[in-house]
């Protein structure tokens, strides 16, 4: 553990933080934008957090190296006043030996290490802990986090984010770990607190609102975490034959993107059906919780990417929910060739306007042992859709397309494991808490009803 105290631009010390002394678990590049945005006069100490590996390993040498500075630079005209760097108080290297001085603890790895970091952590048990803030839950996620806090989640508020706020990448993979580029801040993002008379959410939507952010206080998690994009989009796109093909792939690197139309990408007919169909079982479930489904169309362009209005009316958008199913296919895939390119973008000389879809996909690499690693896409998606159909078994639904996605990744994931050798692929991928973690979150919901 290193300790620095000095900050890097000293606030009003008579001014309240209402976050208290804030750790930050997970040190990607989400944490480092993060870590910026507490750190203008909403926390006292800020910690860092990062479970040990190599990639903890290298962040003590570069902070060391750096005096514990971190650096986020905003894009675009109206965000570009939200760059600049923050100093680390403490950086932990794993879980032990963190002191029981932190009011706050933001979680900012996926959402299926929750668990083992409440557990980890010990956040049951810390006398100091107010609050914990979910940056990137899925649905159930806080009903299982407050699970484990056991006699504390009396006292400790657990607040969701629908979605992190931006789209956060490192300057360039070659250079430092600690600093981080934001390539675009989300137009709205929903929040919601375990209690329902909680404080900490409200001083959480004036953070997000001074970045610039629409944010909306929802009065249930679920209501909040049904409002991640990933959710119905990454299954039908990533837990298919062709991007498992290429995100499988060890020989060679892929030359597809993960946002195009096919034969460049994943998208036809057949993933836009699929696409509509799982957000129909997804919105029967939330429904079941007792909760309003997402307009997926309206909620696609109105807080995530918009298109021109002539390529999508008013009316299209609106009345999507009571449309047939052929309609709302057929809607969603001009959306999904409306977004191509960034229809607000300027075109260049030769009038081209910016690739918005050349995302390319990341395959399957090797760790530092030389055991294979699956890519967080898709395999988190994979998990949280797992948990979804695990929650819908309970409520007696049939999820008919969300078993088919899973069974397509299994059925690749099988085949790599027998290609490569067990003992040659991550243990992490074995590990499967699905049925327990259901378990956790359906009492939760029962208590809570």
């Amino acid at each position: 553990m290193m300790t620095i105290t000095a900050p890097v631009s000293p606030e009003d010390s008579n001014h309240v933080r209402p976050f208290g002394n804030t750790l930050l678990v997970g040190a990607g590049p989400a944490a480092i934008q993060v870590a910026a945005d507490f750190s203008r006069g909403w926390c006292e100490k800020l910690g860092l957090l990062n479970r040990k590996g190599p990639h903890a390993a290298r962040l003590k040498t570069e902070l060391e190296q750096q005096q514990s500075v971190l650096s986020i630079r905003v894009q675009g005209e109206t965000s570009s006043q939200l760059s600049g760097q923050v100093r680390v108080d403490r950086f932990y290297e794993g879980f032990e030996n963190v002191e029981d001085i932190w009011n706050t603890v933001v979680i900012c790895t996926p959402s299926d290490s929750f668990k083992e970091i409440v557990r980890a952590l010990r956040l049951d048990s810390r006398n100091m802990l107010k609050t914990i803030i979910l940056l990137s839950p899925g649905i159930g996620s806080n009903l299982l986090v407050t699970s484990q806090l056991k006699q504390a989640k009396e006292r400790v508020e657990v607040i969701s984010l629908s979605t992190y706020y931006a789209a956060t990448k490192y300057e360039s993979e070659q250079a430092s770990i600690l600093a981080a580029v934001t390539k675009a801040l989300k137009k709205r993002i929903y929040v919601a607190s375990s209690k329902t008379k909680g404080t900490a959410v409200l001083e959480v939507k004036r953070l997000i609102e001074s970045l610039g952010i629409q944010c909306t206080v929802v009065g249930h998690s679920i209501e909040a975490e049904s409002r991640g994009i990933t959710t119905y989009v990454h299954p039908p796109f990533f837990l298919n034959d062709f991007s498992l093909r290429e995100i499988f792939n060890s020989e060679q690197p892929s030359k597809k993107s993960m946002y195009k139309i096919y034969p460049e990408g994943p998208i036809t007919q057949h993933t836009i059906r699929t696409m509509v169909l799982l957000w129909k079982e997804v919105s029967r479930l939330i429904q079941h919780f007792g909760f309003e489904p997402v307009n997926l169309l309206k909620f696609l362009n109105d807080d995530n990417y918009p298109v021109h209005e002539i390529t999508l009316s008013r009316e299209d958008i609106e009345t999507f929910m009571e449309r047939d199913q052929t309609r709302q296919e057929y809607l969603l895939y001009i959306r999904y060739s409306a977004i191509l390119i960034d229809p607000f973008s300027i075109p260049d000389e030769n009038g081209r306007y910016f690739d918005f879809s050349a995302v390319p996909y990341k395959q399957v690499y090797q760790d530092q042992h030389g055991r294979w690693v699956i890519p967080r896409i898709p395999f988190e998606d994979y998990k949280r859709l797992k948990l979804l159909e695990g929650l819908a078994r309970k409520a007696n639904l049939p999820m008919p397309q969300a078993g088919q996605l899973i069974q397509c990744f299994e059925k690749k994931l099988d085949a790599f494991v027998t290609e490569k050798g067990r003992g040659w692929v991550h243990p992490d991928t074995f590990a499967d808490t699905t049925r327990e973690d259901v378990d956790a979150i359906w009492k939760e919901m029962g208590e809570g009803r």
